[in-house]
């Protein structure tokens, strides 16, 4: 089933700063539009993988909205922006090579099939 969404939703950016931003960028909370918890928590992750972050942390502000929210502080007054960046390419690359040995691995045709008898 496909969703579709409001004209409006193709205009907005997928990343937007949130007011109160530090001018600087080393404390910013990030908009991610059109995604939830599964990419919330993996993001959050990798970005706490930087050692020169100091906090970072994601919500998800309302249930029926899917876009989450993620607050990122840095030593140093070091820029929470490219901290974000490196994390999604780093998060990327994850998942490519993940996407890599699965392909591999079911090429090998070497799986269980289950049929149930109806």
């Amino acid at each position: 089933m496909e969703t579709t969404q409001p004209a409006t939703a193709s205009l907005l950016p997928k990343i937007s700063i949130l007011k109160n931003a530090s001018p600087d960028l080393s404390a910013a909370t990030y908009v991610i539009r059109n995604e939830t918890h599964t990419l919330g928590n993996a993001l959050r992750w990798m970005v706490m993988k930087n050692p020169e972050v100091e906090f970072c942390g994601y919500s998800v502000p309302h249930p029926s909205e899917e876009n989450i929210h993620i607050r990122i502080q840095m030593y140093d007054g070091k820029s929470s922006l490219t901290a974000l960046l490196k994390a999604l390419d780093d998060l990327d690359d994850v998942f490519r090579v993940i996407h890599e040995k699965y392909k591999e691995d079911m090429s090998k045709k070497e799986y269980e099939r289950f049929h149930e008898e109806s």
